[in-house]
């Protein structure tokens, strides 16, 4: 296999809450990589810039709002995806929520408004946009896990089970759809700075700990996420499935660090 695996000219991706942050990043390296991207999240004036800059490079997309709580609005841009386009290649699930606070302390309301964004409104992103893929016989999903998929985060323990419920359904739909065409499988991201984390980072003993427990000795650049979406999303991880792919500089490996 050449290089010419990576190249993703022709293919459309979706990517839900992909107008800022590590979905945005994703976003631009797809589009470098040659790919129409329909970036989307519940903000018209976030999808309104993000789908400026797409064009600006010279790629197609549309400026429709979603929310992967609502599935009427996923399946309203489904359709208008397929009516555009005539075929979606690639999602990538980044939408997503989470809030600190001592388990004793998590109200069923917060708990389930976590796992239906995080959890369920993944599951419900994949039932979408899996079905014209299966029916197709070709399709990508990626969907964002995170360090909390393997290891115990303090005080976020709804963010917690429902990013180990997104590994858990990436390896089960990676088995039930990947002999129909549809290759399912997950990043993991580290510890990444972004505009609603800096202030966490930077000046916490949290954020010290993070760090201290990278053996990169740095937080991550979001664009460092992009080489890894645009390899799952290309011809050349055709043989994989279900796999949940660790960015994080090391942290998994981390025990001793001085």
């Amino acid at each position: 296999m050449s290089f010419q695996g990576f190249d993703l000219t022709g293919h459309l991706a979706i990517v839900l809450g992909g107008t800022s942050g590590i979905g945005r990043a994703l976003v631009d390296g797809l589009v470098e990589a040659g790919a129409d991207v329909i970036a989307s999240s519940r903000r018209q004036a976030e999808v309104d810039a993000t789908a400026l800059a797409i064009e600006q490079q010279g790629k197609r997309t549309l400026r429709l709002t979603s929310d992967v709580t609502d599935r009427a609005s996923l399946e309203a841009l489904r359709e208008a995806a397929i009516e555009a386009f005539g075929k979606i290649d690639i999602l990538i699930n980044c939408a997503g929520r989470t809030q600190r606070r001592p388990t004793l302390e998590v109200g069923d309301a917060e708990w389930q408004g976590i796992l239906d964004t995080n959890l369920t409104g993944t599951l419900r992103a994949c039932q979408v946009f899996g079905a014209p893929m299966l029916a197709r016989g070709y399709g990508r999903i990626i969907n964002i896990a995170s360090l909390a998929s393997f290891v115990g985060l303090y005080e976020v323990a709804a963010y917690a089970a429902s990013k180990a419920g997104v590994a858990a359904l990436t390896k089960t739909l990676a088995v039930e759809w990947g002999s129909r065409g549809v290759l399912v499988n997950a990043i993991a991201p580290g510890v990444f700075r972004t505009s609603l984390n800096q202030a966490l980072l930077d000046g916490t003993a949290r954020g010290h700990e993070f760090k201290l427990r990278t053996p990169l000795g740095r937080f991550g650049r979001v664009e460092e996420l992009a080489g890894a979406a645009v390899f799952l999303a290309s011809d050349a991880a055709s043989f994989v499935n279900g796999e949940v792919l660790v960015v994080d500089g090391g942290f998994l490996a981390s025990g001793v660090n001085q």
